[in-house]
């Protein structure tokens, strides 16, 4: 069933637990994280990217996702992930999100503050949930680039954001980073703590494939309640590829048997993800 964003991370803060969101676009990637979720009976949120919605991609994702959505007895959050283009967020808003973020963390606070209150003006009132970022977390983007350098969220600028703006959830910068991991991370679990004291909505960790899982783990029991996850699946799903290339000696392979080891490696994955951030038997 499709739910927004306060349906679950409300809930998940309160119990101390976080909610996986794993970027996703295809078939393969959204039919395995969803029959994993329901299995592990956990809450999931699905997640695109704006480049995933160019042409008719917001076509193929929504009713995908709008089509089976209400087949599974767990809650579903349709969210659109790092969004700074506002028509792309007001298609989205349109085309049936039941979330959305809007990524101003490279603006001054000021200026993030100012759009980040515009997305919010558009989705609340058709009942979508907005997620924006304080602070920035650094690392590549999906495409290679550099994402910048981080900038660890100032506490004493939490309240004044979360108030001016009313967003729902709020993504913060504590040491992770997006893509694959050069070195470990450190997180800073002193300054989410204080963070945590003081924000009125729940905390969201960008960069967390990669990120050791006693750090991941030790977030979630000091105020994470959202934890975003792709490379790591997109990791599982080359592994799983390389599988398929190798034992399949007709040409003309089963679609179930070429498919097989990708979903097998993506679901070996999706239930760690889902066991370190502890959702398992949170959706019931």
């Amino acid at each position: 069933m499709l739910v927004n964003l306060n349906e679950v991370l409300i809930k998940a803060r309160k119990e101390g637990y976080g909610v996986p969101a794993f970027d996703c676009t295809e078939d393969v990637l959204i039919r395995t994280i969803l029959d994993t979720a329901e299995e592990k009976k956990s809450p999931v949120i699905l997640m695109a990217l704006e480049h995933d919605l160019k042409g008719k991609g917001i076509d193929y994702i929504t009713s995908l996702v709008k089509g089976v959505a209400d087949k599974y007895d767990i809650p579903i959050v349709l969210h659109l992930d790092h969004a700074t283009n506002f028509e792309i967020i007001e298609k989205a808003i349109d085309y049936g999100f039941t979330s959305v973020m809007y990524d101003g963390s490279m603006l001054p606070i000021e200026e993030n503050i100012a759009n980040t209150k515009r997305v919010v003006e558009m989705a609340h009132p058709k009942n979508v949930t907005v997620e924006a970022e304080l602070g920035h977390v650094a690392g590549k983007e999906i495409d290679g680039s550099y994402a910048g350098e981080t900038m660890l969220t100032e506490p004493d600028e939490v309240l004044k954001f979360v108030n001016e703006t009313k967003v729902d959830a709020l993504a913060v910068s504590i040491g992770t980073a997006h893509g694959v991991y050069v070195s470990a991370p450190e997180l800073n679990i002193d300054r989410l703590i204080e963070i945590n004291k003081i924000s009125p909505v729940p905390l969201v960790l960008h960069g967390g494939s990669g990120t050791p899982i006693d750090q991941v783990q030790e977030s979630i029991k000091n105020g994470i309640s959202k934890i975003n996850l792709y490379a790591d699946l997109r990791i599982a799903m080359f592994k799983g590829l390389k599988v398929s290339a190798k034992s399949h000696d007709r040409v003309d392979p089963l679609p179930d048997q070429l498919y097989k080891p990708i979903r097998d490696a993506l679901r070996e994955t999706i239930i760690d993800k889902m066991e370190m951030v502890f959702s398992e038997n949170k959706g019931i």
